[in-house]
């Protein structure tokens, strides 16, 4: 375990504490982590005429002209020149002192980037210095950290150096990794990274620090992977050590269901059940993330695993992350269960105090085996005598917390349930193996047969007169079709289309087509009633807001129009595709954009538009936004990467996951170390 008794940290007044608190900076470990932005070299000088246009060059020359101009706008211009040229700085914003300080004569020493400007060669805000004929050049390269207000770079380069200094000779710094590790992996010691990276000498490339491919850098992203796989992975063997009911095979209901389905499980369905079942048999609790593409069958699976704790006498909790969602489940679970006898029972937010009494009462007594809800499933009044299994749809919807407590209803026997969490938004493999190492990962990687290709087209927003009229065509045909807007009432910032507004200018200009609306705002039952209409084939044209995201099913449903698909991610647009392309016929999904599009705006339109295929999808949607918008709420309690890329350091990860096997089967100190060192202020194990 490591001090920080006397530490530089416990020496820096309490005000300024509070602003390194800003930066996660508590102790001295936080300090010599707290690695630099980028670097400034200032150990070389270059002749004026020698710098090259648009990069960071440092130049020295006496000061030729000094003066303030007041057009464009007010600027103090100044005018070195050395032995080859001249050079012109320009300060936009400079205090009366720097008018004195750089007078004509004075000798000045200049770093910045370098542009070609109309009066020739330039710097906009260099960092100056005046120098003395004797100045000695840098013989280090200069680092620069994100700060915050209040907080120079001067003192926090002191303080990192002196943490450095006092963590060395109190040898804090002393190499933990087996050396066959670092051979293995060809890694350099953490102290000379620690020091190359906080103080660069001359002669490395500033190019291979700032872009993080130096050896010093491999080292401290892999000790970042290393903390946080020893982390995942120690919650994982923590919660196996747990008791959970054995879920044996009894084959009486799920026998009984899969005879009276429609249609048979594809191969992929039957893999992943074998996977579930497995865990579901044992007296460790299952927790295992089943993931598929929209449409894949992933329902199915969770009614199976459910009916497997049922028969063995336990209930079983669903819960979905929007009313719309899991009043879906609902219908469907009903449809399955009630010719086996079973009941189900129904929770959300907006039932009446009666309602959810009976609801209430019917699951505590045990009466209903089965339990479908919202948020609603975790409250305190929520009772479950014997809980065996929890099922989370659109996991990454839920916080750390709300699992927890859905887990927490336990049971009498103080047995912890199973876990079965579901997404429909794919991971990928690198994002698995990060941050879901806690979990054991299923994947149905193949759709059932028969289902309809959906064709994707971009079309201009000033072409909406004519999409308009091929919706009227297409209706006019019996086709069915969503129409979804991102916003429900007009926004004025955004200039976008509303789905209030968009409703009722459709329905006057398709007067003879039944057009309904559905969004967040209205209640339970306005909700259920319009979505019964448009399954029913009663409403046409549904207009919606992205509350249809999940869980919707209407295999007549063929066609899609996407407002503003610019404003959407690439999850968000292929979830709401997904709606469609669920019968026999051929799908269109139509994405109106608004130009002018963002270079990210037009990258996403060109993803959505080339693929299909859900896991391609979230890979490129990985590379785009990286990891921590993608895993949602669920990056609460997460120790999130700060140095290593999952798609620049894929290697690096691989390496991580087969040290951290190795290090808590070998050597638990070194465990311990990391999880000090990188996780101890940052609530790195998991409560899930």
């Amino acid at each position: 375990m490591i001090t920080i008794h006397h530490s530089i940290f416990s020496r820096i007044e309490q005000k300024t504490q509070q602003k390194l608190a800003k930066l996660s900076i508590q102790n001295d470990t936080d300090l010599i982590l707290h690695l630099p932005l980028r670097y400034e070299d200032e150990t070389n000088l270059y002749l004026i005429n020698d710098v090259i246009d648009g990069n960071v060059f440092q130049v020295e020359g006496e000061v030729i002209h000094n003066e303030i101009i007041y057009r464009p706008r007010k600027q103090l211009i100044v005018q070195i020149s050395d032995s080859s040229g001249i050079l012109l700085i320009r300060f936009f914003n400079f205090y009366p002192n720097q008018i004195k300080a750089y007078s004509v004569g004075v000798r000045i020493r200049a770093l910045g980037e370098v542009r070609r400007g109309f009066w020739g060669i330039e710097m906009v805000h260099p960092k100056c210095r005046i120098v003395q004929n004797e100045t000695p050049l840098a013989d280090t390269l200069t680092p620069v950290y994100s700060t915050t207000a209040g907080l120079s770079q001067t003192s926090i380069r002191k303080w990192i150096q002196q943490a450095l200094t006092r963590m060395d000779h109190q040898d804090l710094l002393c190499e933990v990794l087996p050396q066959e590790i670092l051979s293995r992996y060809q890694l350099l010691e953490f102290k000379a990274s620690l020091f190359v990276l906080h103080k660069p000498s001359a002669g490395i490339s500033v190019t291979s620090l700032q872009e993080r491919k130096h050896p010093a850098w491999r080292r401290i992203k892999f000790d970042e992977l290393l903390a946080q796989q020893l982390s995942m992975r120690l919650h994982y063997q923590q919660r196996r050590n747990n008791l959970a009911p054995a879920l044996t095979p009894k084959q009486s209901l799920t026998d009984q269901l899969l005879c009276a389905l429609p249609f048979c499980l594809t191969t992929a369905q039957e893999k992943v059940l074998v996977e579930i079942f497995h865990d579901l048999a044992a007296q460790q609790p299952m927790q295992r993330l089943l993931q598929g593409d929209v449409g894949s069958g992933k329902t199915i699976v969770s009614a199976l695993a459910a009916l497997r704790a049922i028969e063995n006498g336990y209930q079983v909790a669903i819960m979905a992350p929007t009313e719309i969602l899991a009043e879906q489940h609902h219908s469907r679970f009903i449809s399955w269960l009630a010719p086996l006898n079973i009941e189900v029972a129904w929770l959300s937010g907006s039932q009446t105090k009666k309602q959810r009494e009976r609801e209430l009462a019917r699951i505590s007594t045990g009466k209903a085996m089965l339990a479908i809800g919202t948020h609603a499933l975790f409250q305190d009044q929520v009772a479950f005598p014997r809980l065996g299994l929890v099922i989370i749809d659109e996991q990454h919807r839920f916080g750390v917390a709300q699992r927890l407590a859905l887990k927490h209803k336990g049971n009498k026997e103080a047995l912890v349930p199973h876990q079965l969490m579901m997404s429909a938004t794919p991971i990928p493999r690198t994002l698995a193996m990060s941050y879901y190492a806690d979990l054991d990962v299923s994947t149905i990687d193949q759709l059932p047969p028969g289902r309809a290709p959906i064709v994707t087209k971009l079309i201009d927003n000033s072409r909406r007169a004519e999409v308009t009229q091929r919706v009227y065509e297409a209706c006019n045909t019996g086709k069915q079709i969503y129409w979804v807007c991102p916003l429900i009432e007009e926004s004025e910032a955004l200039e976008l289309k509303t789905a209030i507004e968009t409703y009722e200018v459709l329905s006057q200009y398709l007067s003879d087509i039944k057009v309904g609306l559905v969004h967040g705002r209205l209640n339970a039952s306005e909700k259920s009633s319009i979505m019964t209409d448009f399954s029913q084939g009663n409403i046409q044209l549904l207009v919606a807001t992205t509350v249809i995201e999940v869980g919707v099913d209407v295999p007549n449903a063929s066609w899609m129009i996407i407002e503003h698909a610019e404003r959407l991610g690439l999850s968000q647009l292929h979830q709401l595709r997904g709606r469609i392309g669920r019968g026999q016929e051929a799908s269109l999904c139509i994405l109106l954009y608004q130009k002018p599009l963002s270079k990210i705006a037009r990258e996403r339109l060109r993803i959505i538009f080339e693929h299909n295929d859900g896991f391609e999808i979230a890979q490129q949607d990985l590379r785009l936004r990286g990891p921590g918008e993608l895993l949602g709420t669920r990056q609460s309690g997460i120790p999130l990467l700060r140095f290593a890329n999952l798609e620049e350091d894929k290697d690096l990860l691989e390496a991580a996951r087969n040290v951290a096997e190795q290090l808590l089967n070998e050597n638990p100190r070194v465990v311990e170390f990391y999880l000090t060192w990188w996780l101890a202020s940052r609530n790195a194990l998991l409560q899930v």
